[in-house]
């Protein structure tokens, strides 16, 4: 459940082109709602042709402290995700990272 502390990010990368998420989607997003207060992930949606995917990279980022999970991404990434949107993944976190950090200058 939302509430009026939490934001919404998304973050946006390139996929390879043999990819099917680039096929269908053109690119990869994520999207993260994320608690302004605490800087919590408190949920995670993305782009996806199987569902495991999405369920497999939600148990990746929430409960996660999308600031402080910056230094442990790429290696939590590389040694548990192995699919072809890999790169994608640290890309689109690092973009949406980025916007987060820019809406916590403006607003909070």
């Amino acid at each position: 459940m939302c509430d009026n502390n939490t934001v919404y990010i998304i973050g946006e990368s390139r996929t390879n082109m043999d990819n099917a998420i680039t096929v269908i989607y053109n690119s990869f997003y994520i999207a993260f709602e994320v608690n302004a207060e605490t800087d919590e992930i408190v949920d995670v949606g993305c782009v996806h042709t199987i569902s495991i995917t999405e369920n497999f990279i939600k148990k990746i980022f929430i409960g996660k402290n999308i600031i402080e999970f910056e230094k442990d991404i790429e290696k939590e990434v590389k040694k548990r995700y192995h699919g072809t949107s890999q790169k994608a993944i640290l890309v689109s976190y690092k973009d949406a990272l980025k916007k987060y950090l820019d809406v916590k200058r403006k607003y909070y």
